[in-house]
């Protein structure tokens, strides 16, 4: 299967095509024995108007998940810093309390997936600020009531950050979606063009060079 070029070039290349064939006279007037009148050259123009627009949409699309990814990551590097610390003292406030442990779930890894990780702070900071007695010990360690409740808030802000991410990622796939078909689109169009062309201009070289097409390709 041929690799196709890139896409700002063959936009380019499609831009120059039309917009020449659009704007010198005498290549219509070639173009328009074989059907290319400048209302089908509309047609090719509006075609490369709307890929141009969902190429744009595109990039700005996975600009946006690339942004929530980075506010993701640096969020859950905050929350997992203030959540290990709690997690290491209350390791050692409840070592011979196996049912709190259990209840804020401190045995075993923590989890290495997003969600997981998610699951396993949650449950730690709810069970912990619902059990005063549990607030009480940590607070003798210097976990305070507040300090848990703040550490909670960036987990909260790292949730929804993840479930924007997600959108993001959404979007990012739709917009790619409508532009490859939008590309597709213009390049059936602009094949077919170039092979009439070759054909209209054939023994004018010059002006099929101002399509951008060498008369040998």
């Amino acid at each position: 299967m041929p690799i196709r070029e890139k896409t700002d070039l063959f936009l380019h290349r499609a831009q120059i095509a039309i917009d020449n064939a659009l704007t010198f006279v005498e290549i219509q007037t070639y173009l328009n024995q074989y059907g290319y009148t400048k209302i089908k050259l509309q047609e090719g123009k509006k075609l490369y108007t709307l890929a141009l627009e969902a190429y744009q949409k595109q990039q700005q699309k996975y600009g946006e998940q690339m942004s929530s990814t980075e506010t993701v990551h640096q969020l859950w590097k905050d929350a997992k810093y203030s959540y290990m610390r709690c997690i290491k003292i209350a390791r050692i406030a409840f070592k011979h309390d196996s049912g709190v442990a259990r209840t804020l779930g401190l045995n075993g890894r923590r989890k290495t997936t997003l969600s997981g990780w998610l699951s396993q702070a949650k449950q730690f900071y709810q069970n912990a600020l619902n059990d005063p007695e549990i607030i009480k010990k940590l607070t003798e360690y210097g976990i305070s009531k507040t300090k848990l409740e703040i550490a909670k808030t960036d987990t909260n802000l790292l949730e929804n950050a993840s479930l924007i991410q997600e959108k993001e990622k959404g979007d990012a796939q739709h917009a790619t979606d409508i532009k490859n078909q939008a590309l597709e689109n213009l390049r059936l169009w602009l094949a077919d063009f170039i092979a009439i062309a070759k054909i209209a201009l054939e023994t004018e070289p010059q002006l099929l060079e101002g399509l951008g097409v060498l008369k040998r390709s």
